[in-house]
């Protein structure tokens, strides 16, 4: 239902190291960077796997509303590794892999934070 769906940064590069670390590991990566002049000059880019998906795009400042983003893991260990990639390139821990029964039996997800608070996720639906 979804196309596409882009979040303000107000660190671009900052940002961009983390998601660029931590979209590696669910086999997505930056597709496309949108040319400044039809931006106004701001850095616009987007990740996905096969056509961006995900936008970021720079702010002039911290953006004031934390968003919720959950991206689709093809395995349980594709989200184990988004979540220490994530770690790894600074994001801060929201709950390490493992099951939220709570939204159902095979729900298995990993949670950081980005530079900007915001709650990003990594989710697999699939039985073990």
């Amino acid at each position: 239902m979804i196309d596409h769906l882009g979040i303000s940064v107000s660190d671009f590069e900052k940002s961009k190291a983390l998601y660029d670390k931590a979209m590696a590991p669910l086999g997505a990566s930056l597709l496309y960077m949108v040319p400044e002049e039809y931006t106004a000059g701001a850095k616009v880019g987007g990740y996905g796997r096969d056509r961006p998906v995900f936008w970021l795009s720079a702010g002039k400042e911290k953006p004031k509303d934390h968003q919720h983003v959950a991206f689709t893991a093809r395995s349980r260990a594709e989200v184990d590794a988004f979540h220490a990639a994530a770690l790894a390139a600074g994001g801060k821990d929201n709950g390490g892999p493992g099951l939220r029964p709570h939204y159902h039996p095979n729900y298995y997800g990993a949670f950081v934070f980005d530079p900007d608070g915001n709650n990003v996720e990594a989710v697999c639906h699939d039985p073990e």
